[in-house]
């Protein structure tokens, strides 16, 4: 399915992952020009990419960038479970796989290429990094989940109730109560209650394996920040209450890469591009395409030396 609105394209199709699910795939992209670089676009945990990221998507591409995007299984309008994540390296393969097809095919090789990530979805850019370190050429990490905040962190008693019964039975939801997490993002009432109406997000409880796999990797993201050596800005609301603005701060301090930019925003909350009143998103907004500008400019021209240098 495509259809053209205006200055944006947008089409969508199902692929089919190594275990047999339709993982819904999508595609922004401004209509009278070539993209001048690529986003590869990875949501956060419970909603979509189609429809929540769809007004953000078609501001980039109405700047000039191409906008892809994946449900991940359990997620959206793909195949699963609804939110069951039974194993995140499975989930990072599946978003690899299609993000590394795209950037592939054809003028796209030509093409800078940007992972950005807001939440879990900023641990999903972390992963492909890790999993394919000299092949993108930034990563844009919104608010991203390193650590989950102490306000949102299960007890130590909970986490080990949470092993016991992820051994028996992983697909159940959780029994135990929770900080409401869509509350504690979307700074926006009307905001909030999008996403609740939503069908394409989900608003129920956590099911155990999934709670048990974000823990997991969040504590891994957590150890091994020093090996981050991709560009990297990362963007983070100081009254976040859903992931730890501190571990933005240390992946800042400790990453190995040489280009890294920190952004934080005063009394903004966990959804910066979302969740936020339009005069704040804006800011963030403006902040990541000077950011990517910068970068391309900066691509192009190295790589225009290094031509001039082999004609030497």
């Amino acid at each position: 399915m495509a259809h053209v609105d205006g200055q944006v394209g947008y089409s969508e199709e199902f692929i089919e992952n190594s275990r047999g699910m339709q993982l819904l795939t999508c595609k922004w992209f401004p209509v009278n020009q070539e993209p001048r670089a690529l986003i590869f676009f990875c949501h956060g945990y419970a909603i979509d990419c189609s429809t929540t990221f769809k007004d953000i998507a078609s501001k980039f591409a109405k700047e000039g960038f191409g906008v892809y995007g994946i449900e991940y299984e359990g997620h959206g309008r793909s195949g699963g479970l609804s939110v069951y994540i039974d194993d995140f390296d499975l989930l990072i393969d599946d978003v690899s796989s299609h993000f590394t097809k795209i950037s592939e095919m054809g003028d796209n090789t030509k093409k800078k290429k940007f992972l950005m990530g807001e939440s879990m979805g900023g641990a999903v850019v972390l992963l492909l990094h890790r999993k394919k370190p000299e092949f993108w050429d930034g990563g844009i990490l919104i608010a991203p989940m390193c650590k989950i905040a102490e306000e949102m962190k299960p007890s130590r008693m909970v986490i080990s109730m949470i092993n016991m019964v992820t051994n028996l039975i992983p697909s159940w939801k959780s029994i135990i109560s929770g900080p409401d997490i869509i509350n504690n993002a979307f700074k926006l009432p009307q905001k909030r209650q999008e996403i609740r109406e939503n069908p394409n997000c989900y608003n129920g409880r956590p099911r155990m394996k999934t709670m048990s796999e974000l823990y997991r990797v969040s504590l891994d993201l957590e150890n091994r920040l020093n090996e981050v050596t991709i560009p990297f800005i990362v963007l983070h609301g100081e009254d976040d209450k859903v992931t730890d603005k501190e571990v933005s701060k240390l992946l800042y301090e400790v990453a190995t890469s040489n280009d890294k930019t920190l952004k934080l925003y005063p009394e903004m909350w966990h959804s910066l591009l979302f969740g936020e009143p339009p005069e704040n998103s804006d800011i963030v907004f403006n902040d990541i395409v000077q950011w990517m500008q910068t970068r391309i400019t900066t691509l192009q021209v190295k790589a225009a030396n290094d031509e001039a240098k082999t004609q030497i």
